[in-house]
Protein backbone atom coordinates (compact mmCIF):
# COMPACT_ATOMS: atom_id res chain seq x y z
CA UNK A 1 0.00 0.00 0.00
CA UNK A 2 1.46 3.34 -1.04
CA UNK A 3 0.42 6.67 0.42
CA UNK A 4 -0.45 9.38 -2.11
CA UNK A 5 0.43 12.56 -0.23
CA UNK A 6 0.32 15.56 -2.57
CA UNK A 7 0.19 19.34 -2.06
CA UNK A 8 -3.60 19.09 -2.63
CA UNK A 9 -5.10 18.71 0.85
CA UNK A 10 -2.16 20.30 2.65
CA UNK A 11 -2.04 23.18 0.17
CA UNK A 12 -5.78 23.82 0.37
CA UNK A 13 -5.39 24.65 4.07
CA UNK A 14 -1.93 26.25 3.85
CA UNK A 15 -0.34 23.60 6.06
CA UNK A 16 3.07 25.06 6.93
CA UNK A 17 5.99 23.79 9.01
CA UNK A 18 7.01 26.28 11.72
CA UNK A 19 9.95 24.36 13.21
CA UNK A 20 10.51 21.78 15.94
CA UNK A 21 7.96 19.42 14.40
CA UNK A 22 5.17 21.98 14.62
CA UNK A 23 2.82 23.14 11.84
CA UNK A 24 0.04 25.63 11.29
CA UNK A 25 -2.97 25.48 8.97
CA UNK A 26 -5.90 27.75 8.20
CA UNK A 27 -9.50 26.55 7.90
CA UNK A 28 -11.69 29.32 6.49
CA UNK A 29 -15.42 29.92 6.90
CA UNK A 30 -16.31 27.97 3.75
CA UNK A 31 -15.39 24.84 5.73
CA UNK A 32 -17.68 25.71 8.64
CA UNK A 33 -19.72 22.72 9.83
CA UNK A 34 -22.61 22.71 12.31
CA UNK A 35 -20.75 24.42 15.13
CA UNK A 36 -17.13 24.82 14.03
CA UNK A 37 -14.70 23.73 11.33
CA UNK A 38 -15.72 20.56 9.50
CA UNK A 39 -14.60 17.63 11.67
CA UNK A 40 -13.29 15.67 8.70
CA UNK A 41 -10.99 18.56 7.79
CA UNK A 42 -9.50 18.60 11.28
CA UNK A 43 -8.96 14.84 10.97
CA UNK A 44 -7.36 15.25 7.53
CA UNK A 45 -4.92 17.87 8.81
CA UNK A 46 -3.95 15.67 11.77
CA UNK A 47 -3.22 12.89 9.26
CA UNK A 48 -1.11 15.16 7.07
CA UNK A 49 0.91 16.38 10.07
CA UNK A 50 1.45 12.77 11.20
CA UNK A 51 2.79 11.82 7.76
CA UNK A 52 5.23 14.71 7.90
CA UNK A 53 6.37 13.76 11.39
CA UNK A 54 7.03 10.10 10.57
CA UNK A 55 10.63 8.98 10.14
CA UNK A 56 9.78 7.36 6.79
CA UNK A 57 6.80 7.50 4.40
CA UNK A 58 4.72 4.57 5.62
CA UNK A 59 1.05 4.16 4.63
CA UNK A 60 -1.67 5.23 7.04
CA UNK A 61 -3.50 2.24 8.55
CA UNK A 62 -5.71 3.78 11.23
CA UNK A 63 -6.66 7.12 12.78
CA UNK A 64 -8.10 7.48 16.28
CA UNK A 65 -9.30 11.06 16.83
CA UNK A 66 -10.79 12.75 19.90
CA UNK A 67 -12.09 16.30 20.09
CA UNK A 68 -10.89 17.92 23.30
CA UNK A 69 -12.58 21.28 22.90
CA UNK A 70 -14.63 23.33 20.50
CA UNK A 71 -12.40 24.50 17.63
CA UNK A 72 -13.20 27.59 15.59
CA UNK A 73 -12.43 28.43 12.00
CA UNK A 74 -9.13 30.21 11.53
CA UNK A 75 -5.59 29.14 12.35
CA UNK A 76 -4.89 25.76 13.93
CA UNK A 77 -1.50 24.83 15.40
CA UNK A 78 -0.22 21.25 15.42
CA UNK A 79 2.45 19.33 17.31
CA UNK A 80 3.42 15.72 16.61
CA UNK A 81 5.61 13.01 18.13
CA UNK A 82 6.37 9.72 16.38
CA UNK A 83 7.12 6.39 18.08
CA UNK A 84 8.52 3.39 16.20
CA UNK A 85 6.80 0.09 17.05
CA UNK A 86 9.10 -2.63 15.76
CA UNK A 87 10.44 -2.51 12.20
CA UNK A 88 7.16 -2.13 10.31
CA UNK A 89 4.87 0.06 12.40
CA UNK A 90 4.92 3.59 13.80
CA UNK A 91 2.40 5.56 15.84
CA UNK A 92 2.30 9.34 15.58
CA UNK A 93 0.52 11.30 18.31
CA UNK A 94 -0.73 14.65 17.01
CA UNK A 95 -2.43 17.51 18.84
CA UNK A 96 -4.28 20.48 17.39
CA UNK A 97 -4.37 23.71 19.40
CA UNK A 98 -5.90 27.18 19.18
CA UNK A 99 -4.66 29.95 21.41
CA UNK A 100 -2.57 27.46 23.35
CA UNK A 101 -5.61 25.29 24.16
CA UNK A 102 -5.83 21.72 22.84
CA UNK A 103 -8.94 21.20 20.68
CA UNK A 104 -8.24 17.77 19.14
CA UNK A 105 -5.78 14.90 19.38
CA UNK A 106 -5.20 11.80 17.29
CA UNK A 107 -3.10 8.67 17.27
CA UNK A 108 -2.23 7.86 13.65
CA UNK A 109 -0.95 4.34 13.01
CA UNK A 110 1.38 3.86 10.04
CA UNK A 111 2.41 0.44 8.76
CA UNK A 112 4.68 -0.99 6.10
CA UNK A 113 3.24 -3.29 3.43
CA UNK A 114 4.95 -6.68 3.81
CA UNK A 115 4.60 -10.08 2.10
CA UNK A 116 2.20 -12.51 3.76
CA UNK A 117 1.16 -16.12 3.19
CA UNK A 118 -2.34 -15.34 4.48
CA UNK A 119 -4.85 -15.06 1.65
CA UNK A 120 -6.03 -11.57 0.81
CA UNK A 121 -9.63 -10.73 1.76
CA UNK A 122 -11.18 -7.53 0.45
CA UNK A 123 -14.32 -7.52 2.60
CA UNK A 124 -17.96 -8.06 1.72
CA UNK A 125 -19.08 -7.33 -1.85
CA UNK A 126 -20.07 -3.78 -2.72
CA UNK A 127 -23.79 -2.96 -2.71
CA UNK A 128 -25.55 -2.66 -6.07
CA UNK A 129 -26.17 1.06 -6.66
CA UNK A 130 -26.69 3.35 -9.66
CA UNK A 131 -23.60 5.02 -11.14
CA UNK A 132 -22.87 8.56 -9.88
CA UNK A 133 -24.03 10.20 -13.11
CA UNK A 134 -27.40 8.42 -12.76
CA UNK A 135 -28.03 9.95 -9.34
CA UNK A 136 -29.50 13.42 -8.86
CA UNK A 137 -27.48 15.89 -6.80
CA UNK A 138 -28.56 16.73 -3.24
CA UNK A 139 -27.42 20.01 -1.71
CA UNK A 140 -26.98 20.58 2.01
CA UNK A 141 -28.43 24.00 2.98
CA UNK A 142 -25.41 26.38 2.98
CA UNK A 143 -27.09 28.61 5.57
CA UNK A 144 -26.98 25.65 8.00
CA UNK A 145 -23.76 23.93 6.92
CA UNK A 146 -21.52 26.16 4.77
CA UNK A 147 -19.10 23.24 4.26
CA UNK A 148 -21.86 21.44 2.35
CA UNK A 149 -20.92 23.51 -0.71
CA UNK A 150 -17.53 21.77 -0.67
CA UNK A 151 -19.11 18.43 -1.57
CA UNK A 152 -21.02 17.13 -4.55
CA UNK A 153 -23.46 14.66 -3.00
CA UNK A 154 -25.53 12.32 -5.16
CA UNK A 155 -27.78 10.01 -3.09
CA UNK A 156 -27.62 6.40 -4.28
CA UNK A 157 -30.74 5.33 -2.35
CA UNK A 158 -34.25 6.68 -1.73
CA UNK A 159 -33.48 7.55 1.91
CA UNK A 160 -32.76 11.26 2.43
CA UNK A 161 -32.03 13.35 5.55
CA UNK A 162 -34.97 14.77 7.52
CA UNK A 163 -37.62 12.65 5.82
CA UNK A 164 -38.75 10.65 8.86
CA UNK A 165 -37.60 7.40 7.29
CA UNK A 166 -37.88 4.07 9.10
CA UNK A 167 -34.33 3.38 7.86
CA UNK A 168 -31.35 5.00 9.54
CA UNK A 169 -28.94 4.72 6.64
CA UNK A 170 -27.66 7.33 4.19
CA UNK A 171 -25.83 6.30 1.00
CA UNK A 172 -24.42 8.67 -1.60
CA UNK A 173 -21.67 9.22 -4.12
CA UNK A 174 -19.56 12.08 -2.74
CA UNK A 175 -16.93 14.16 -4.53
CA UNK A 176 -14.74 16.84 -2.94
CA UNK A 177 -15.12 20.31 -4.46
CA UNK A 178 -11.92 22.26 -3.75
CA UNK A 179 -11.91 26.01 -4.17
CA UNK A 180 -11.83 27.02 -7.81
CA UNK A 181 -12.57 23.48 -9.02
CA UNK A 182 -9.64 21.23 -9.95
CA UNK A 183 -10.85 18.18 -8.02
CA UNK A 184 -8.15 16.17 -9.75
CA UNK A 185 -5.70 17.74 -7.30
CA UNK A 186 -7.11 15.50 -4.60
CA UNK A 187 -6.29 11.80 -4.83
CA UNK A 188 -8.44 9.68 -2.55
CA UNK A 189 -5.79 9.07 0.09
CA UNK A 190 -6.02 8.90 3.89
CA UNK A 191 -6.49 12.66 4.31
CA UNK A 192 -9.23 12.85 1.67
CA UNK A 193 -10.97 9.80 3.15
CA UNK A 194 -10.96 11.48 6.58
CA UNK A 195 -12.90 14.38 5.06
CA UNK A 196 -15.27 12.15 3.09
CA UNK A 197 -16.00 9.99 6.16
CA UNK A 198 -17.63 13.07 7.69
CA UNK A 199 -19.27 14.38 4.51
CA UNK A 200 -22.82 13.10 5.04
CA UNK A 201 -25.19 14.26 7.79
CA UNK A 202 -25.53 12.00 10.85
CA UNK A 203 -27.42 8.86 9.84
CA UNK A 204 -30.01 9.48 12.55
CA UNK A 205 -31.12 12.49 10.45
CA UNK A 206 -32.82 10.03 8.10
CA UNK A 207 -35.34 9.30 10.88
CA UNK A 208 -35.87 12.96 11.86
CA UNK A 209 -38.00 15.74 10.41
CA UNK A 210 -35.90 18.63 11.74
CA UNK A 211 -32.14 18.86 12.39
CA UNK A 212 -30.54 18.76 15.82
CA UNK A 213 -26.99 19.61 16.80
CA UNK A 214 -24.90 16.43 16.89
CA UNK A 215 -21.21 17.38 17.22
CA UNK A 216 -18.56 14.71 16.80
CA UNK A 217 -16.70 13.69 19.96
CA UNK A 218 -14.66 10.79 18.55
CA UNK A 219 -13.85 9.53 15.06
CA UNK A 220 -11.94 6.37 14.17
CA UNK A 221 -10.89 5.68 10.57
CA UNK A 222 -9.48 2.42 9.22
CA UNK A 223 -7.79 2.13 5.81
CA UNK A 224 -8.28 -1.04 3.74
CA UNK A 225 -6.88 -0.43 0.25
CA UNK A 226 -4.45 1.53 -1.87
CA UNK A 227 -5.27 5.20 -2.46
CA UNK A 228 -6.98 5.86 -5.80
CA UNK A 229 -7.15 8.77 -8.21
CA UNK A 230 -9.73 11.53 -7.73
CA UNK A 231 -13.22 10.13 -8.24
CA UNK A 232 -16.66 9.95 -6.60
CA UNK A 233 -16.59 7.78 -3.47
CA UNK A 234 -19.60 5.74 -2.37
CA UNK A 235 -20.21 6.71 1.27
CA UNK A 236 -22.67 4.66 3.33
CA UNK A 237 -23.43 5.82 6.87
CA UNK A 238 -25.54 3.67 9.22
CA UNK A 239 -26.80 4.71 12.65
CA UNK A 240 -25.60 1.90 14.93
CA UNK A 241 -27.36 3.29 18.01
CA UNK A 242 -28.83 6.46 19.51
CA UNK A 243 -29.83 7.05 23.12
CA UNK A 244 -29.11 9.02 26.26
CA UNK A 245 -27.87 12.02 24.30
CA UNK A 246 -25.33 9.99 22.31
CA UNK A 247 -25.29 8.52 18.81
CA UNK A 248 -22.87 6.19 17.00
CA UNK A 249 -22.55 5.94 13.21
CA UNK A 250 -20.67 3.34 11.17
CA UNK A 251 -19.43 4.48 7.76
CA UNK A 252 -18.10 2.62 4.72
CA UNK A 253 -16.24 4.26 1.84
CA UNK A 254 -15.80 2.54 -1.53
CA UNK A 255 -14.11 3.40 -4.82
CA UNK A 256 -16.17 3.53 -7.98
CA UNK A 257 -15.07 -0.02 -8.87
CA UNK A 258 -16.44 -1.29 -5.54
CA UNK A 259 -13.16 -1.59 -3.64
CA UNK A 260 -13.47 -1.00 0.09
CA UNK A 261 -11.21 1.97 0.79
CA UNK A 262 -11.98 2.75 4.42
CA UNK A 263 -14.41 2.28 7.27
CA UNK A 264 -15.09 4.67 10.12
CA UNK A 265 -16.96 4.86 13.41
CA UNK A 266 -18.14 8.20 14.76
CA UNK A 267 -19.46 9.01 18.23
CA UNK A 268 -21.62 12.13 18.56
CA UNK A 269 -23.32 14.09 21.32
CA UNK A 270 -26.97 14.71 20.49
CA UNK A 271 -27.94 18.17 21.72
CA UNK A 272 -31.67 18.12 21.30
Amino acid sequence: MTQLTTPGIAGAFDLTATGDGRHTARVDETWQGWSGPHGGVVAALLVEVALRAAAEPLPVRAVDLRFLGRPATGVLEFAAAATAVGRNTAVVDVRAEQGGVAVAAAAVTLGRTVPSEVATYAGAPAPAVPAPEECAEFRLPPEIVPAGARFEIRPASDVLPLTGSAERELRAWVTLRPEGGGADRFPIDAAALAILADALPPALFAALRAPVAAPTVALSLYLHAEPVAAQPVLVTTVNASTGGGWSVDDTELRARDGRLLATARQTRRVLG
